[in-house]
């Protein structure tokens, strides 16, 4: 049977050798061989990770400050709409508040009937979920382009 033994791995090959301990240093040299090599491939991955991170890091603050002068270019544009929309925002806040005031006074009345109805958690979230989400984007819109106006 001329099988050839280097194409069977080491967990499958049995040393019957005269010398065990000469086989067994040279196994040991060979395992710490592979261990350094993947420690070595482990080191150059990790290195590589390192300065993906940072590039993308470097991406995303770049990108943001180029958002932020954008945007300090529009408010200095448009001081007064800047200041209508820190107004609008504060007035909102308030509705918000308020909506979510009547938001939490129902899940309190209903709260038996929420967790029993599938029909009653549907009707719910069908009319509270819509209104608080749109709320929410006006009001981070509104947030957002009047941020660091000053009050008048």
């Amino acid at each position: 049977m001329g099988s050839d033994p280097a194409q069977f791995s080491p967990m499958f090959r049995i040393d019957v050798s005269a010398e065990p301990q000469a086989a067994n240093a040279s196994n040991t040299g060979n395992a710490s061989e592979a261990t350094l090599a993947l420690l070595h491939q482990m080191l150059i991955a990790q290195q590589r990770q390192n300065q993906l991170l940072e590039q993308l890091v470097q991406a995303t603050v770049s990108s943001q400050k180029q958002r932020n002068t954008e945007l300090q270019q529009w408010k200095d544009a448009n001081p007064k709409l800047a200041n209508s929309c820190r107004r609008a925002a504060e007035i909102l806040s308030k509705v918000q508040s308020e909506f979510l005031q009547q938001l939490t006074v129902e899940v309190e009345d209903e709260e038996e009937n929420l967790l029993d109805g599938e029909f009653v958690l549907s009707e719910f979230v069908d009319r509270f979920g819509p209104r608080l989400a749109h709320l929410n984007g006006v009001l981070q819109v509104l947030a957002q382009l009047s941020a660091n106006t000053p009050s008048k």
